[in-house]
């Protein structure tokens, strides 16, 4: 038996589900990246939503690189399981919000129909750092972005100008400093260079707000879901597993309606900027730190690699020492609170959260959740030592090259093995070869990032 809506009255008493009129409800929400994180935050949020009474929300899942989730929910009718877990306690709850999940390769023209919907309000986004395919000075790939959601989403906002639509309210929910400027920005460079004449109507009905979106979601191994089937007494392909905290901080700034996440722990600011960067800094910082050094120290998740004192401390020491320095506190925002807070969630064994799951696409992550810091450290002669011992055990992660998985990962592994940390600092920052830097803006840093190795 598989989970699905003529299942749900097999499932556990324990085990709850949605209220609402799934059939009712019409698709609000365009989202492209339909991965485990967008089920077991945004789309659980909007789920909360809809249980309380707001309508016509559902989602159109879209799927860019792999049919894989298109083949997991589809046949469940979009239906998954929720598992939030801390310590032993684990409570699972059935999410209705989603309706259909399109594989973008196969379906574009369905992908454009549900973006020019009159119902469709918002597109939202996690399609991870890579998915924005920015040039190494910030702006659009052109050619990488055709693989991407600008055509498609280009196209849908085309359609809804000759229909005399309305723009949409485009939701980045990825961890970059300013996503929403970052897209905004990228989306107008793609418009430019493909459909010119939609450049100022984006402009004035489009919104693209910024936000901060925090939650840990591990990838669902195959003992978890053995489990929850034994647990359920049905199989579910699309199960989710996440820890109990979750945060969600959006910039006010609508093109249109909108569910009331507000209602449901959303925090609504005028300015996400200092939310994001301690997330970004903090959270994100430690998090690489600890897998590329743990991972070296032979541990395979994050309970393990922060249960090493000595991992442990460089934690603490990148957030306390190096990032809470860097960071402008919002009114109300207790920075210190949140690292003790970040290392109880990292020292959690129920989330069972892979180090090697964290450690892909170092060199799209690496800019804003380390460099970021080191280069205002730098420029106020402060020392980052922990930066620079994560660079370096970065470096030697490429050389190994056992688990790189990096859009840049073969060529960044041949240059590890040959040149080192000095060679791995020249290709990205541009240091003294005059070649296009893979990370702009970061040439100062070099020698700051060669301390770490030049000790060892």
């Amino acid at each position: 038996m598989r989970l699905g809506p003529d299942t749900l009255a097999h499932l556990p008493a324990d085990v709850g589900t949605y209220s609402y009129d799934r059939d009712a409800q019409k698709i609000g929400i365009v989202h492209f990246g339909i991965g485990a994180f967008h089920r077991a935050h945004q789309a659980w949020y909007t789920d909360c939503a809809m249980t309380a009474g707001d309508r016509d929300w559902g989602i159109c899942g879209v799927s860019l690189r792999s049919p894989d989730v298109a083949r997991q929910l589809n046949p469940q009718d979009g239906l998954y399981t929720l598992t939030e877990r801390r310590g032993d306690a684990a409570q699972t709850h059935v999410i209705g919000a989603v309706r259909e999940v399109l594989y973008a390769p196969d379906q574009a023209g369905a992908v454009v129909t549900r973006l020019a919907d009159p119902a469709c309000h918002i597109a939202s986004f996690t399609v991870s750092e890579k998915g924005y395919t920015r040039s190494p000075d910030g702006g659009l790939d052109l050619t990488a972005g055709r693989s991407s959601f600008y055509p498609l989403l280009a196209q849908g906002l085309a359609e809804r100008r000759a229909r005399g639509l309305g723009g949409l309210t485009l939701l980045p929910c990825d961890n970059l400093a300013e996503n929403g400027k970052v897209l905004a920005r990228l989306m107008e460079q793609w418009l430019a260079a493909d459909m010119p004449d939609m450049v100022e109507w984006f402009r004035r009905e489009c919104r693209v707000p910024s936000t901060m979106i925090d939650r840990i979601v591990p990838r669902s191994g195959p003992q978890d879901l053995a489990e929850l089937e034994q647990h359920l007494g049905m199989s579910d392909a699309g199960a989710v597993f996440t820890e109990r905290f979750s945060q969600w901080v959006i910039e006010d700034d609508f093109a249109g309606p909108r569910p009331q996440w507000e209602n449901h722990g959303v925090e609504l600011v005028d300015d996400v900027a200092p939310f994001e960067t301690a997330k970004l800094r903090m959270l994100n910082g430690a998090h690489s730190l600890l897998a590329y050094c743990g991972l070296e120290a032979g541990y395979t998740y994050v309970h393990e690699a922060v249960a090493d004192p000595r991992l442990a401390a460089l934690a603490e020491r990148l957030m306390r020492d190096e990032a809470i320095p860097t960071i402008t506190a919002a009114p109300g925002q207790d920075l210190a609170a949140y690292a003790g807070q970040l290392m109880q969630r990292f020292g959690d064994p129920a989330l069972m959260h892979r180090l090697d799951q964290i450690a892909m696409d170092g060199s799209q992550k690496i800019p804003q959740r380390w460099l970021d810091t080191a280069a205002v450290l730098t420029r106020c002669s402060l020392p980052c030592d922990a930066i620079a011992a994560g660079f370096a055990a970065w470096v030697r992660h490429l050389a190994d090259g056992r688990c790189v998985d990096d859009p840049h990962g073969e060529e960044l592994h041949a240059i590890a093995i040959t040149g080192g940390a000095r060679g791995i600092v020249d290709r990205c920052l541009g240091a003294g070869t005059g070649m296009t830097a893979l990370w702009s803006g970061y040439q100062h840093l070099a020698q700051t990032l060669l301390s770490a190795e030049r000790e060892d």
